[in-house]
């Protein structure tokens, strides 16, 4: 039907369309709402993704070689473009129905502005020709009546014998004034009131319907437009599923993409240490006296530089895990404490000297290893390492299949920079032949600058890859083999970097912390033929890069003074107060610290030791 219909409805079809536009505006902040939904979730995504990428540093190169992290980047990455889509879904909405509905409510408005003048001009005109119309009709009536007054007193007059003829005759004029005044009264009123019912006859039948059915299109046309945004609003969605669904597609790829077997083996790859696993533990025999071997003269002349080397039967120390117990096996003096002085404090000579001192004795096997894990260079060298610094050049930080890798990458690495030079060189060559043929095309003497430096530069990445290949062949040849299951791994040449030689015994400590001794010729010669000592590749010391310093347990007061002349000690004076770290294990020694780089051991018999209450005092290790 029509809207021509409800013509006397004019002010409920206003509030109808105004209820229209303010449901678009409605709809408009819908849709802009959502958008920035879409936004803030994409935004939200990224910074998840963004939050959960690798950190540009060495570590993110160790996760690449898993497949699960590899796996995790992807999905991150396709996460990032899922992100994307949803940008994509905001940016649509806000162009294709935000700015579209915002545009088409302002001439939404303005239509139905036009409309209702229209409608309000033709209300308005209608009304004052009803009220044009009453007027004549009020004049017409008025006049009727003055005319029939009029009649009514001339025919008075007519009557009454007493009025003279000219009395009569006024009010004869008065009369026929009258009714000429309401014929003219009543033609007029005849007249507009023909005048006024075609006029509302068009009102009503042709401007007020035409008026509605302009504002009926208006309102089907918004209906319309809602249901296209609409459906726009499903469509912008659709539109980004086939890209949605290969980022999912993408992320279960990843998943699928996972190898557990390969990861496991990865890890196998990167903490092979090619150390040999220890060898069966002798049974040590304390019911006889120990019976000092050949051995000893060697450790005794060792004293003056004459010593040989030995060969460790077995190696237990790369399995310890705990490394504060390997450097409190290697660094304990296992020997008996000097006894206090009697009456007065020692002298300064009085303690070395002393039948249980330990420079009396021959020193065990221990104390000579002590002198080369605990000299202070390479204390020196471990400190400098823990504190962050960089490794050594030839990677003899670390244990001998590390090393391998570490030392095969960097050839790689060389070899390739050589091929890039010999490029390079190639190509200048060429260039230096067209020179040479087409004079006119550039000057061949201004390439042989760049050629003589390209030449120094291969020179000098050759002469690296000899020296880093050199160190390969040293560590492959340390390396044990399938065939030889007794070949020794590097870890235990290391020198003293001071004046002792790499000859030295080398031995492994028994539970009570003496130590088997063993003479190879092998080794000697080895050895023998090796006499540089910056051949050696010092990887005992660089084991200990990350030992974490020992908690103080409790405090100790000096009560006498003491050398600490031996490896290992530290020398104390009387009255000094030092840290605890470590409490006597029943061997009659305290471990002390002076300060963060001096700490060592002192007689338990010569500081009076004040514990901690919530300390957990010091762990035996062995």
């Amino acid at each position: 039907k029509r809207w021509g219909t409800v013509g006397d409805q004019f002010d409920n079809l206003e509030k109808h369309t105004q209820w229209g536009i303010e449901f678009v505006e409605k709809y408009t902040k819908f849709v802009k709402e959502r958008s920035e939904i879409e936004i803030s979730y994409a935004k939200q995504i990224r910074n998840l993704s963004k939050k959960y990428q690798p950190k540009k540093n060495s570590r993110e190169e160790e996760e690449s070689k898993y497949t699960f992290c590899r796996a995790f980047l992807s999905t991150l990455n396709e996460l990032n473009d899922y992100a994307g889509q949803h940008e994509v879904i905001a940016e649509n909405l806000t162009s294709q129905i935000i700015a579209d509905l915002s545009r088409y409510l302002q001439e939404l408005k303005a239509e139905r502005k036009s409309h209702f003048h229209d409608g309000r001009k033709a209300q308005q005109h209608i009304e004052s020709s009803w009220k044009q119309l009453e007027s004549c009709k009020r004049r017409f009536e008025r006049d009727c009546k003055e005319a029939d007054r009029a009649q009514q007193y001339f025919e008075k007059m007519d009557a009454d014998i007493n009025v003279t003829k000219a009395d009569v005759e006024k009010a004869r004029q008065q009369a026929q004034m009258r009714h000429q005044m309401a014929a003219d009264s009543k033609g007029d009123y005849s007249s507009y009131l023909q005048k006024f019912n075609q006029e509302q006859n068009e009102h009503y039948y042709t401007i007020i319907p035409n008026i509605f059915q302009k504002l009926q299109d208006m309102e089907e046309k918004r209906i319309e437009r809602l249901g296209v945004c609409m459906k726009t609003f499903a469509d912008v969605d659709r539109q980004v599923l086939p890209i949605v669904g290969k980022c999912l597609d993408g992320m279960t790829k990843a998943a699928e993409s996972i190898e557990p077997k390969a990861d496991s083996k990865q890890v196998v790859e990167s903490y092979k240490s090619g150390f040999e696993p220890p060898g069966d533990v002798e049974f040590q025999d304390y019911g006889q006296a120990m019976k000092r071997t050949a051995s000893d003269t060697s450790l005794t002349e060792s004293r003056d530089g004459k010593e040989k080397p030995t060969k460790p039967k077995t190696k237990l120390w790369p399995f310890i895990k705990n490394k504060n117990k390997l450097m409190s096996l290697l660094t304990s003096p296992h020997q008996p404490p000097p006894a206090p002085p009697a009456s007065s404090p020692p002298s300064p000579s009085a303690v070395p000297n002393d039948p249980q001192s330990p420079k009396q004795h021959k020193e065990p096997l221990s104390h000579r290893l002590n002198d080369f894990m605990t000299s202070k260079p390479k204390m020196h060298c471990l400190r400098s390492l823990r504190r962050g610094g960089s490794g050594p050049e030839d990677f003899s930080h670390l244990p001998p299949e590390q090393r391998r890798k570490k030392l095969q990458g960097k050839i790689d690495e060389l070899n390739k920079d050589i091929q890039k030079e010999m490029d390079q060189r190639d190509a200048l060559t060429k260039m230096k032949d067209v020179y040479v043929k087409n004079p006119q095309m550039g000057d061949p003497a201004s390439v042989d600058p760049r050629l003589s430096e390209i030449g120094q530069n291969i020179e000098k990445l050759q002469a690296e890859v000899q020296k880093f290949e050199g160190w390969l062949a040293e560590v492959e040849e340390r390396m044990p083999s399938k065939s030889d299951s007794h070949r020794r791994s590097g870890i235990y040449e290391t020198q003293n970097s001071t004046a002792v030689s790499n000859n030295c015994a080398q031995d492994r400590e028994s539970p009570d912390g003496s130590y088997t001794e063993e003479q190879n010729s092998e080794t000697q010669v080895k050895a023998n033929l090796n006499p540089n000592p910056a051949s050696s590749t010092p990887e005992f010391d660089d084991e200990f890069d990350d030992e974490e310093t020992l908690p103080t347990i409790g405090t100790c007061k000096a009560l006498y003074p003491f050398d600490g002349k031996n490896e290992g000690t530290i020398s104390v004076a009387e009255g000094e107060l030092l840290y605890v770290i470590e409490e006597d294990k029943g061997d009659g020694w305290t471990r002390v610290r002076r300060n963060e780089d001096e700490e060592g051991y002192v007689p338990t018999s010569y500081v009076e030791v004040i514990l901690e209450t919530n300390a957990k005092g010091a762990m035996t290790y062995i």
